[in-house]
């Protein structure tokens, strides 16, 4: 029950923490070096999750190529550190999942951090999950990633949606 707890309280910070980069967002515009950050963020995620049209070897290498540096850090405990842990996991998920997708809902930019908040689905009928990624970019690079997620649920006890 704590784990649930704990990630619900870390649901809870983030969402309270974009709301404050949303508000602050509206009252000054990216600057370059922000909105190249956001950019390719989203970029990265679109070969990460997205590109079954590529082969699986051809978006690991752009993934090496052109997102994830060298020193790259993870910070999810299911994944395993560095840039060749994630691309490992994601070989054997584009194997089992070929049709794995996502939506971006919503993205956010401050200085060399970039927050997405996204909606991935391992099959086309699957109800997916909410995460959000918190990335930080060093010379146009993913250097370092917070994540979070949840599954979204067959039934909810409101009429929000989790998007």
């Amino acid at each position: 029950m704590s784990k649930i707890k704990n990630l619900c309280f870390a649901i809870v910070g983030i969402s309270c923490f974009l709301s404050s980069v949303t508000c602050h967002a509206n009252v000054k515009s990216h600057s370059s070096l922000e909105q190249k950050n956001l950019e390719k963020a989203v970029y990265c995620m679109e070969i990460l999750e997205s590109r079954n049209d590529l082969k699986p070897s051809q978006r690991i290498n752009i993934l090496r190529n052109e997102c994830y540096a060298e020193k790259f850090v993870e910070h999810s405990p299911h994944i395993s550190n560095g840039r060749e842990g994630l691309f490992q996991l994601f070989l054997s998920r584009y194997k089992k999942y070929p049709e794995l997708s996502m939506s971006i809902k919503r993205s956010a930019s401050e200085g060399d951090l970039v927050w997405l908040h996204l909606h991935v689905k391992r099959t086309p009928d699957s109800l997916g999950a909410a995460l959000m990624h918190i990335f930080r970019m060093e010379d146009g690079m993913i250097v370092e990633h917070w994540g979070v997620g949840q599954p979204v649920p067959a039934e909810s006890r409101n009429e929000n949606t989790m998007f």
